[in-house]
Parts: structure tokens; C-alpha cells; sequence
């Protein structure tokens, strides 16, 4: 069992001084030869995790699926998909999980459904169908097609015609994911009793699906023309989403998603997709008790890798977090190209001394800690709905959903035969197994980064300030009373030296400098960031930007 983390706080939770670990499923470990990760596999690879030093794993949708959006379109919202396993393997991965000290998290779906759930298909049976009110459906728009200019985020009208009835049905993503209609109050208790489904049967959270999507303008106003779209951010940017996203009613639901879980206990965590702008993203937050614990923050993906944009970034966020928010970071996700192919291998080490070491709860994606690249894929091995919807644009999202890489076995130890997307050109040198053996591997850091953030409390609850921002280095420092650190990060990958006045390196993303003491200035080799602790008696607090 791992060790319980420190806390100096009478307010202690896990959710806020822990590490949340992105399992895409499909992807993690294949039990039984099909080619697709699943619950069996999982359970066989947590000693992986626990032996990472992880506190927490949010799990990608498991629920009765038609898989046209992998699981993202849910036929059922009380069964696992077979494909995964069953309910008794799904219990016995919360015993497993909680056996060795960690938190379990799953997704939650509350925009919409399959096409194949019961709920929808009582609901187009009929105009009159006692759930017909249960998703958004209009009449033709007055030129008798749909009823307004909403696009699909995979491309295309996000209106379709029923034929049978003479309406169209909204669905903000593929047309077989309708829309609920949470302004339905029968639609919604059946969508809060998943959650109180899901909550007795042990996990510790949730992170709910594009909560902002969960309303739409009942006015049915067109959206107004996006003056920066290009063709290749893709059809569904052509207009700006006023209308459809981000709606002020979208607040009184997550309250009530926060009070049913808040019933279950203060360890229970929520946890909103959103991508919004900070200002619009701090809403999230609520007030004490009727919003997300942690709203999603995404913006260290589309930053510009800089000192200056980085520094500007952490300070507006933490200026912009209200009154008892707690922060969170995230650098990666299946949703987006992996960290080291947007940043580069050298900055993908760097990059997660910053995860790791920032003030906030960090969320890892699975396979960054092995420094995997987006793959390739053939175009007759694609799967992602939104590629073949839109081909040509690079909007696909499996080249980062390709499979773990576990040792040198065949299919990398993942599957007894060939896995559901190709596996990494490198995975020989790039597996799990074989990273072990290599002290300077970059499995090798996370581990110790994150053995480091469990040992040095100060990296948990410790206040930040910015130390400087310039000359390709960001430096900043996490203190408490009892301690004081400071990370140094070369990010242009020029090195460069940064004033200390002395210190004792504690952690450094290249090998050999663990325990060297400084006397004087901090001096950085290419692409290298180190985690120093200063002397007490010189200590430079500055300014803290999160009073």
C-alpha cells in the first residue's frame, strides 16, 4: 500500500495534494487477445501505477457502447460494455485500486446518450412518447431544413431529420449522440441517479464530459460568423459558438451534481471539461458547494512555450481563482497530440518537472511518462469518428491514443495479437520494461519527480511566486514555513544561469547532479531543469501571486 501523503492542513483532501493518471482504456492492457485494452488489464498493470507513484485513476467511459465515439456514445449508463468486462470485474478493480491506497475516477456522459439507449429510442418513437421531451428536439427551420446554423464538432449539421416524426434532433457531436435535455426534470434525475449508481459502487469521483456543452439557447439563435476561422481549424469553428456552448443555466445542474456527491462524503472529487477561457472557466468553481472542485485548466497546452507566456499564464490563473479554488494543470490528454510531439523529447522532461512541481493537482495522460510521440496512422487503419468525418485536416485524435508500451514482447506486451491502432515505431527502446533499466530514462524521472512531490510537502501545499522569466529560463519557487524550493526550468533549450545564492539541487532532469550543492548562481546545461533548495537564511520569497 502506498504512503498516505503528508499534509499540514486541517482542510486535507486527496483530490488537492494528489496526481490524477489519464487511463484511456482501450489502450492501457489487453487481457484477452482481442486487440483492445479492458478492465482484466488494468487490474493486472496497478502495481505499474502504484510503483509510478500516482494517487488517483481517471478512467475512460467503460459503459454499454456501440463504440461510434469509443464509448463517449453510451447505450447504457449502468452496464459495462463486454468489451471491457462485466460489473464483477468492475468491482473487483475498485477493490484492487483502494487496496493499494489509490482513488478511483470515471467519466461521466451528461450531454448526451447512444442513439441505441432505451431512453432515445422511446423517444423517437413519437411525437408523443412519454420521453420525447427527454432530448432536444425542433421543427424544420422556416426554409423547411434545420432549424438554425449549429454545426457538429465532428463536422456536418448538428441537426438530423426523423423521418417518422417530422422533427430534427439536436446532437452537439455525432448524430448518433442526441442531446438530453436536462431542462426535462425527469431527464435529469435519471442522469443524477447514474451518478448515485456509480458512487455505491465505491469510486471517488468523476470527471464529467464537455459540461459545457449540457445547455443550449432555447431561442435557437443562429451563431454568429467566426471572423478568425480558417479551413483548417475545421468545419465546426466556421461560427462561434454563442449559442451552444457556455450557457449561464448550465450552473444549477452542476450544483446539483456537487450536492448529490458531496452527500457521499468530503473525499469525493468532481471535475468539469470545459475548454473556456480563464475568466469563463473560473465559473466552474461555483461558491462553496455548487460547483466543479476542479474545473479542468488546459491552457499549458495551447501556451506558447516561453518564459514570458508561461510566467503570464500562472500568474493570471492563480490571480483569477476565487476565494477557495483550488488549482489544476494539465499538459496532456486523448484528445490532443501527445506532449512530446508538440514540445520535443528534451522539453517533454522539462515540461513535466513543471506538471509536477506547480501549485495545484496535476492530471497525467498515459504513455507521457514514457515520452511517447504521436503515431501515425494508415488511412485504412483509422477509428477516430472525427478523421473520417473531416479527413485531411489533422483533426484525428488516435495518433494519441495509440497503446501502451510495456517490454519487448510481442505487440509490446500489450496484446497477444495485433492491437486495435498501431503501436510506436520505437517501442523496443521506448517500453516500460526497458526504461526501468535505464536510470536517465525519462520513466525514471516521473518516478522520481513524483517520489520527490510525495516526500517535500512544501510541493503540495506550498505557496508559488515567480522568481523570473527571462533569457529562456522560467524560475519560480514553492514555499511553506517549514521549507523552500526552487524550479528552474531552461525551456528554449540555450541552458543559461539563473542567481541563486546557493542551495542544494534536490532533482534535475539529467542524471548525475542529484545532492550537488551550490554555492552561488544555478548554472543549466541545454534543455535541463532542476529543482534546488535554498538556504533558509536567503531565502527570496517575492511577491505571492496566490495570497
Amino acid at each position: 500500500m502506498m504512503q498516505p501523503l503528508l499534509s499540514r492542513s486541517a482542510d486535507f483532501q486527496w483530490w488537492k495534494h494528489g496526481v490524477i493518471y489519464q487511463v484511456y482504456l482501450r489502450s492501457f492492457q489487453d487481457s484477452n487477445g482481442d486487440g483492445v485494452g479492458d478492465l482484466a488489464g488494468l487490474i493486472a498493470r496497478l502495481d505499474y501505477l502504484t510503483g509510478l507513484g500516482v494517487d488517483a485513476i481517471w478512467l475512460s467511459p467503460i459503459f454499454s457502447s456501440p463504440m461510434a465515439d469509443f464509448g463517449y456514445d453510451v447505450a447504457d449508463h449502468t452496464a459495462v460494455d463486454p468489451l471491457f468486462g462485466d460489473l464483477a470485474v468492475f468491482r473487483e478493480l475498485v477493490s484492487q485500486v483502494h487496496s493499494r491506497g489509490l482513488k478511483i475516477i470515471l467519466d461521466y456522459i451528461p450531454n448526451h446518450t447512444s442513439e441505441q439507449h432505451a431512453w432515445f429510442l422511446e423517444s423517437r418513437a413519437s411525437r408523443t412518447a412519454a420521453k420525447r421531451d427527454w432530448y432536444v428536439w425542433r421543427d424544420p427551420g422556416p426554409g423547411g431544413g434545420a432549424p438554425n446554423n449549429w454545426r457538429g464538432e465532428f463536422g456536418g449539421s448538428a441537426w438530423s431529420w426523423d423521418e417518422p416524426t417530422g422533427q430534427y434532433y439536436y446532437h452537439a457531436f455525432l448524430p448518433s449522440q442526441p442531446d438530453l435535455n436536462w431542462r426535462n426534470p425527469a431527464a435529469a434525475r435519471a442522469m443524477l441517479n447514474v451518478l448515485r449508481f456509480w458512487l455505491d459502487e465505491g469510486v471517488d469521483g468523476f470527471r464529467v464530459d464537455a459540461i459545457h456543452h449540457l445547455l443550449e439557447d432555447e431561442s435557437l439563435a443562429d451563431n454568429p460568423p467566426n471572423p478568425q476561422w480558417r479551413e483548417a481549424m475545421g468545419p465546426a469553428e466556421q461560427f462561434l459558438k454563442v449559442h451552444t456552448v457556455d450557457q449561464p443555466e448550465v450552473h444549477p445542474f452542476i450544483a446539483a451534481m456537487r450536492r448529490l456527491v458531496e452527500g457521499y462524503g468530503a473525499d469525493r472529487v468532481l471535475i468539469g471539461e470545459a475548454y473556456l477561457p480563464i475568466p469563463r472557466l473560473m465559473a466552474y468553481y461555483g461558491g462553496a458547494l455548487d460547483g466543479f472542485h476542479l474545473p479542468f485548466n488546459f491552457h499549458l497546452m495551447t501556451t506558447p512555450w516561453t518564459p514570458l507566456a508561461l510566467a503570464s499564464l500562472i500568474g493570471a490563473y492563480e490571480a483569477a481563482l476565487p476565494a477557495g479554488g483550488w488549482p489544476n494543470w494539465v499538459l496532456s490528454n486523448h484528445d490532443r497530440s501527445r506532449l512530446a510531439s508538440r514540445l520535443g523529447e528534451d522539453q517533454a522532461r522539462v515540461a513535466a518537472m513543471l506538471l509536477l512541481t506547480l501549485r495545484g493537482t496535476p492530471t497525467l495522460y498515459q504513455g507521457d511518462e514514457l515520452g511517447l510521440t504521436d503515431v501515425p496512422i494508415p488511412p485504412d487503419r483509422v477509428r477516430d469518428p472525427w478523421e473520417l468525418n473531416v479527413p485531411g485536416l489533422g483533426l484525428g485524435r488516435d495518433p494519441a491514443r495509440t497503446p501502451m508500451l510495456w517490454s519487448g514482447a510481442p505487440n509490446a506486451g500489450f496484446s497477444a495479437q495485433a492491437p486495435w491502432l498501431p503501436l510506436s515505431e520505437g517501442w523496443r527502446d521506448l517500453n516500460a520494461a526497458r526504461q526501468l533499466e535505464r536510470p536517465g530514462s525519462i520513466l525514471r524521472l516521473y518516478q522520481a519527480l513524483l517520489a520527490l512531490r510525495r516526500r517535500e510537502e512544501v510541493l503540495q501545499v506550498g505557496d508559488y511566486a515567480l522568481l523570473g522569466a527571462a533569457g529562456g529560463l522560467l524560475a519560480f519557487q514553492r514555499s511553506c514555513p517549514e521549507s523552500c524550493l526552487a524550479v528552474v526550468l531552461d525551456l528554449e533549450g540555450s541552458g543559461g544561469v539563473f542567481p541563486l545564492d546557493g542551495g542544494q539541487i534536490l532533482l534535475s532532469t539529467l542524471p548525475g547532479r542529484v545532492g550537488e550543492r551550490l554555492e552561488s548562481d544555478l548554472h543549466l546545461s541545454p534543455h535541463e531543469g532542476a529543482i534546488v533548495r535554498r538556504c533558509p537564511e536567503r531565502q527570496n520569497v517575492g511577491e505571492r501571486q496566490n495570497a
